[in-house]
């Protein structure tokens, strides 16, 4: 894993946390233990529901949302999917939604287009993030759901700061509103900028607003992460998913190094360009360290994978150009290009005697240091 993440963890044998997780899941953890915890919670949610469903899964269309949702009703669940529609879906998302809508209760909620694409706009000049309203409206929708059809349970996958790497915080298996507000994507903007400065007005931006706390204690609602209880592994749950009827790409995703995550949004290709930019690696590092820390590929394997995928131009993303994405938020090609330049961390890359960044002909930067 790259040493730019941001709060990667050493020990002091230089260990990061992502990789201690994966000795500490093999060596330590009771996994029989953490399941029967996992049913008592399911059986005490079936004594004392006030709702048709026992829980919601929340949803954009990938693998891991098809796999908790057929997973927990393996267990007796009638869970209800709640879609957050993502800003750019793409025809294989909306054919792994219309297959959990095939099994499942489902409740697709898709916020005003235009707003969305303003905050999309909005974002990515100020944050360097076009993802912002996806990666929100995630964790906001499904639990204002939840609030509205008295649902005292969701069901999100992976712990990202347990699975990658991140500071650890007690009662890892759930999930607040501290939780959200420091590692669910809002990069410290809050709805609340966006009212007094960006010109947006609180009905716009209703689907992004997270609940008071106190509402949430006062339903009895609780937020856990599946992989707590059950042990998570990106390529069997695929497999798990596939074998429901999801549907993977063709090839490796543009940019990383397998074909069947990252699938339902065409804007993924630039959210994971700029945090290449931010940071000096991206969704490659992230696919090849989890499959180092795995054992699936040696390590002279992942770094051919990361040098020819990691950080390259997003000229286009699962079959769509770059200008047809940015069309749909009034940008160009060129005002990208500045915004980009604008984010990139010119400590990171080489730069000419100008003091410009240095690029090859596909447009591609020159990292100085992949770390290894």
């Amino acid at each position: 894993m790259a040493s730019t993440r941001p709060e990667l963890m050493l020990n002091e044998e230089q260990i990061c946390n992502a990789c201690e997780t994966v000795i500490k899941e093999s060596e330590n953890i009771d996994w029989k233990k953490r399941e029967i915890e996992l049913i008592k919670i399911f059986d005490n949610l079936k004594k004392n529901k006030n709702s048709d469903w026992d829980c919601i899964i929340p949803c954009s269309g990938g693998k891991d949302s098809t796999y908790q949702a057929f997973k927990v009703k393996e267990y007796g669940l009638n869970p209800l999917i709640v879609v957050a529609t993502t800003c750019d879906l793409t025809p294989l998302g909306e054919y792994n939604i219309n297959n959990l809508k095939n099994n499942f209760d489902v409740i697709e909620i898709t916020p005003d287009k235009n707003t969305r694409r303003k905050l999309n706009k909005t974002c990515l000049e100020t944050v360097g993030d076009i993802s912002w309203p996806e990666h929100v409206s995630i964790f906001t929708q499904p639990i204002n759901v939840a609030i509205k059809y008295d649902i005292k349970l969701l069901i999100y996958g992976e712990n990202p700061q347990f699975q990658y790497g991140g500071p650890s915080r007690n009662n890892s298996h759930l999930m607040n509103r501290a939780w959200v507000e420091e590692f669910g994507g809002f990069l410290g903007l809050r709805v609340s900028d966006l009212i007094n400065h960006y010109n947006f007005t609180k009905e716009e931006l209703i689907p992004y607003i997270y609940p008071d706390e106190k509402l949430i204690k006062k339903k009895n609602i609780t937020k856990i992460f599946l992989g707590y209880f059950l042990q998570w592994n990106n390529e069997s749950n695929y497999l798990f998913a596939k074998d429901k009827g999801f549907k993977e790409y063709e090839k490796p995703i543009e940019g990383g190094a397998v074909n069947y995550e990252k699938l339902d949004n065409h804007q993924h290709g630039i959210h994971d360009y700029f945090k290449f930019l931010k940071y000096g690696f991206s969704r490659a590092t992230d696919q090849v360290a989890w499959k180092l820390r795995h054992k699936k590929i040696s390590i002279e394997e992942g770094k051919k994978i990361i040098f020819a995928n990691d950080g390259n131009y997003p000229h286009y993303y699962l079959g769509k150009k770059l200008e047809n994405i940015l069309s749909d938020i009034e940008m160009t090609v060129e005002q990208f290009d500045k915004i980009a330049d604008r984010f990139t961390n010119k400590k990171l890359f080489e730069l000419d005697n100008s003091g410009a960044l240095k690029r090859n002909n596909n447009k591609k930067l020159y990292l100085k240091d992949y770390g290894f």
